[in-house]
C-alpha cells in the first residue's frame, strides 16, 4: 500500500508549518481583524466563541489530512517523473488550493451570505497552507 511509502515526516513538517502558518495569517495583528469584520461580525468582540479544543483540535485534524492527501498525490505525480522535486511540489500545492480549495469553497461562502473578502482571506490562506504543504513535500520524497 502507498500509505507506507510516503515520507511521514516530510507529512509532520509540512503539517506543523501549515498550522503555524495559518496560525500567523489568522492571527490579532495579521488578517484576523478584517476578515472578522468581513463576516459582519463586531469589530469590539473578537471572542469567537466555541471550545478551543474542539476549535483547535478540528483544524489541526483537518490540516494533518490535507498534508497526507497532498502528499499522496505528490507521491503518485514523483512515480511517473523521477526529476519530481521542491518546485514540482509547490506547483503541486497550489494547483490543489486553487482548483480544490479555492473552487469548492466559493460557493459555500457567497451561498453563506459571506462576501468575496471573507472567500478570499480563508482561500488565500488555505492555497498558501497547501503551496507549503507541497513544497515540503516534494523537498523531502
Amino acid at each position: 500500500m502507498f500509505l507506507v511509502e510516503l515520507n511521514w515526516l516530510a507529512i509532520l513538517v509540512a503539517w506543523i508549518v501549515a498550522f503555524i502558518a495559518g496560525a500567523i495569517w489568522f492571527g490579532p495583528k495579521t488578517f484576523f481583524p478584517t476578515w472578522w469584520k468581513a463576516m459582519g461580525r463586531d469589530a469590539n468582540d473578537m471572542n469567537v466563541g466555541g471550545n478551543p479544543l474542539v476549535l483547535f483540535g478540528s483544524t489541526a485534524i483537518a490540516a494533518l489530512v490535507q498534508a497526507v492527501a497532498v502528499a499522496s498525490v505528490i507521491h503518485f505525480y514523483a512515480a511517473a517523473d523521477p526529476s519530481f522535486g521542491p518546485l514540482a511540489g509547490l506547483l503541486t500545492g497550489l494547483s490543489l488550493g486553487v482548483g480544490f480549495a479555492a473552487a469548492t469553497s466559493l460557493s459555500h461562502r457567497l451561498f453563506s451570505s459571506q462576501n468575496f473578502k471573507v472567500w478570499i482571506i480563508e482561500v488565500a490562506s488555505d492555497t498558501l497552507n497547501l503551496a507549503l504543504m507541497g513544497l515540503i513535500i516534494g523537498s523531502w520524497r
